[in-house]
């Protein structure tokens, strides 16, 4: 693939990895979907971004997906983690499928798959999130990463460390915009520093342990920790709850996620969140189904 111009300077993506393309991966659906927030759209499939300290290219065209990276291990290395590509989505699917409600999310968003970001940037851009919107998301981690982060070339530059910000007092993130969340990203980096918030053992502790550790860091509450633990931990069991899904789990699933969920249940709160989003008719539906099925099952 030839070089790739962003911002001023040359950007070289030599490094093509090619896949056949799948019907459980689209890149719009999982890449502007909210889970992340580094990602400029090209064109209706083509997509560059940054994570792990790397920046790759990645389009869908004529039946492959094709991944531009920087150097020659980066996709073994990086992107075939994140994007979850050793996952069998459609196995999933159809094991969600179970559920009525589901079985139309996972229609209409067949393609969404759950990032795995690192715990540090997730930690980051989910309290960035509170009270927010995508673009000035987006926007706030852009000027961070340039303000604080290492050049990668192209203009992208690498998320800022831990140590970097934990160095910084709060005023001194007023250029990103951050508002209230500045102390709170200050506070979160200098426990991470100190140790008392282990980014390593998130991905292992009982769940319960893992949301009490990160519910430590000034204003992160249930919501931040899940979406942390979802988003960049790998606990594809957690189900973060905002105002979408909290509507959901209300009118369709006031005891909880379906068992056919379970173990799984983060990334099939991905489909029921999109859908809820995205279909102003989608939770009248689902519940007027749900409600037949219930009748239908009481009458026997």
């Amino acid at each position: 693939m030839t070089p790739v111009m962003t911002e001023c300077d040359e950007l070289s993506l030599p490094y093509d990895t090619v896949l056949d393309e799948s019907p459980d991966f689209s890149l719009p659906q999982t890449l502007l979907c909210g889970q992340a927030f580094r990602w400029r759209q090209l064109d209706q499939n083509t997509f560059i971004g940054a994570a792990f300290e790397k920046v790759c290219q990645i389009a869908q065209t004529n039946g492959k997906i094709v991944v531009s990276c920087q150097s020659a291990g980066d996709f073994d290395a990086v992107w075939r983690g994140y994007f979850d590509l050793d996952r069998d989505y459609g196995a999933l699917k159809n094991r969600f499928r179970a559920d009525p409600a589901l079985a139309e999310a996972v229609a209409k968003a067949h393609g969404i798959r759950v990032l795995r970001q690192q715990p540090w940037e997730a930690l980051c851009t989910f309290i960035i999130s509170q009270n927010n919107n995508i673009p000035r998301i987006t926007g706030i981690v852009g000027r961070m990463c340039a303000a604080f982060g290492r050049p990668l070339g192209g203009g992208w530059h690498a998320f800022p460390t831990p140590e970097a910000i934990a160095a910084l007092a709060p005023d001194a993130l007023a250029p990103l915009r951050a508002g209230f969340r500045a102390r709170y990203l200050v506070d979160a980096a200098r426990r991470v520093v100190s140790g008392e918030v282990d980014l390593e053992a998130l991905g292992t502790l009982p769940l319960d342990e893992a949301q009490a550790m990160l519910t430590r860091i000034t204003g992160v509450g249930v919501k931040v920790a899940a979406c942390t633990l979802l988003y960049g931990c790998g606990r594809v069991e957690c189900v973060p709850v905002d105002v979408w899904m909290r509507r959901v789990l209300d009118r369709l699933y006031p005891g909880g996620m379906p068992a056919c969920t379970y173990g799984y249940e983060g990334i099939a709160q991905q489909y029921l969140f999109h859908c809820a989003r995205t279909d102003p008719g989608f939770l009248d539906r689902a519940a007027r189904g749900r409600h037949r099925l219930t009748y239908f099952e009481d009458s026997l």
